[in-house]
């Protein structure tokens, strides 16, 4: 075990940062042309590193907020360039990373974070649960034919290159963030986007939908071929929408675009409806579930407190060896949460907990699978009512 530090980054240590984390990837490291284009997406003062005496770790965040089940907000940490130098991997740096992290977190008063996993055994002892799960879509272009009843939908118009960078944050404002554990967009995250965008090898187009009142819906796709007369591929990159008339008529216009034989799009909510647009709805196949966002209740009391619950009360004792002043019991109901010496009706890890937050797993799957233990059959049907929601959650957002 070597000794090292652990320290907020300076902001003349961040690109090296960056590469650490590039590297840890197996991504070559940045040019200058690529790092003065990263460097208006960094945050000031939300970079660790961990140094021995040089970086041997980095871990970033930038500020944003979630939707809540209930349609509330509460404020949310965005989680990412997590990386550890090959060569002192496994020595207890990315637990300091993650334990400083989680300080500045409470100490901003930031009660949750969020990130997208590289691996998936890592983060669950840190409390990370996988709280959002997404599906990819594959259509078959030439044969899928729309059902008489599905809306027309509204007017669609095409942006170019320029026109999508200057509307983008707009046009996503413009759509409510209604899902569990959709994220509001940080001005830091848009410049990345744009440097995505300039850089692709094929054409980006932005198709937007505008109903009665207003753009209310868009998505970003390329189109993709080995060469002129061999078979294309649509990739659908972002698409969101406020409206079944949107959701419809983006769909058709996709299936509307000349010389493109299957459609695909990547980490689409669980529970949207794409197959059922279709009079064969095995035209729009789900070749691959996957993890779509990994939750945490950095402050639980606060979080357990700041989403809606329907039906009868519910006590669940939470084990939190990683953040221990979250451990205890508390009592949830409609009234809110509270903590509570009351007997448990579920014990569960905070990692599990943070699973079933947002909606996206019931406490009784769970139970099946050995993370959640529960008083009986009864407990467990009050759980799955107290934490369900109307929509599986989503996030939308890469970050």
């Amino acid at each position: 075990m070597s000794d090292f530090s652990v320290r907020l980054l300076r902001s003349d240590e961040e690109r090296a940062a960056t590469d650490l984390f590039r590297r840890a990837l197996h991504v070559k490291e940045m040019t200058d042309e690529e790092w003065s284009a990263i460097a208006a997406s960094v945050q000031p003062d939300r970079g660790f590193g961990a140094f021995d005496p040089e970086l041997i770790g980095t871990v970033r965040s930038f500020d944003s907020e979630v939707t809540l089940p209930g349609g509330g907000t509460t404020p949310l940490a965005a989680v990412s360039l997590v990386g550890v130098r090959a060569d002192r991997t496994r020595r207890g740096v990315l637990t300091a990373l993650m334990r400083a992290q989680f300080e500045e977190f409470s100490a901003r008063g930031v009660p949750a974070a969020m990130l997208h996993a590289s691996e998936g055994a890592i983060y669950g002892r840190f409390g990370y649960g996988v709280a959002v799960r997404a599906k990819s879509i594959e259509i078959d272009r030439r044969r899928a034919k729309f059902r008489p009843e599905v809306p027309a939908g509204g007017q669609i118009s095409l942006l170019d290159l320029e026109s999508t960078i200057e509307q983008w944050p707009s046009l996503f404002d413009a759509v409510p963030r209604t899902r569990p554990g959709m994220i509001a967009r940080s001005p830091n995250l848009w410049p990345g986007y744009i440097r995505e965008v300039r850089r692709a090898t094929t054409p980006i187009a932005t198709a937007v939908h505008r109903g009665p009142d207003g753009a209310d819906g868009f998505v970003t796709y390329t189109v993709e071929r080995a060469h002129f007369g061999a078979p294309a591929l649509m990739k659908v990159h972002s698409f969101h929408y406020a409206s079944p008339d949107a959701f419809a008529g983006l769909w058709r216009y996709l299936l509307s675009v000349d010389l493109v034989d299957r459609i695909t799009a990547e980490k689409r909510p669980l529970d949207e409806p794409v197959e059922l647009l279709f009079t064969d709805p095995r035209d729009a196949a789900v070749p691959k579930v996957q993890d779509e966002g990994w939750f945490r209740l950095v402050d639980v009391a606060t979080m357990l407190d700041a989403r809606t619950y329907r039906g009868e009360p519910v006590v669940i004792e939470v084990t939190d060896p990683f953040l221990e002043h979250n451990s205890g019991r508390y009592r949830l109901s409609e009234d809110g949460a509270a903590r509570t010496t009351d007997p448990a009706d579920l014990e569960l890890h905070a990692d599990t907990l943070s699973m079933v937050y947002l909606g996206g797993w019931r406490p009784s799957d769970l139970a099946a699978a050995g993370r959640v233990r529960a008083t009986g059959e009864a407990a467990l049907e009050r759980a799955d009512l107290l934490f369900g929601t109307r929509v599986n959650p989503w996030c939308g957002t890469f970050f």
